[in-house]
């Protein structure tokens, strides 16, 4: 059975255009670890202070896009700037059930 003329307009009107949707902004951020405090130790932290992260040292950092992982890796140098080597990479197909 063929689609009918009208069936086809409409699949194409749901469609994003690549063009469109390669142009769009979007928040790329690494996290390190996370940690829960109280506000009254917020309050007590100074220069110096050590805050203690959910993550053992050595695992991956996670690499969010606007909050959602999407990959994992680890910190590189590059010409005197911090970079991420990508060592995972979630699927197309979940990042962008995700996004």
């Amino acid at each position: 059975m063929s689609d009918t003329p009208v069936e086809n307009a409409e699949a194409a009107k749901n469609q994003i255009n690549p063009e469109v949707l390669q142009n769009i902004s979007v928040t790329l951020s690494i996290e390190v670890g996370r940690a829960m405090i109280k506000i009254r130790d917020l309050m007590r932290l100074t220069q110096g202070s050590v805050v203690e992260l959910d993550r053992i040292a050595g695992e991956p950092l996670d690499l969010l896009v606007n909050n959602t992982v999407v990959a994992q890796g680890e910190i590189v140098l590059v010409n005197d700037r911090y970079g991420v080597r990508l060592t995972r990479v979630a699927p197309a197909s979940e990042r962008m059930k995700n996004l």
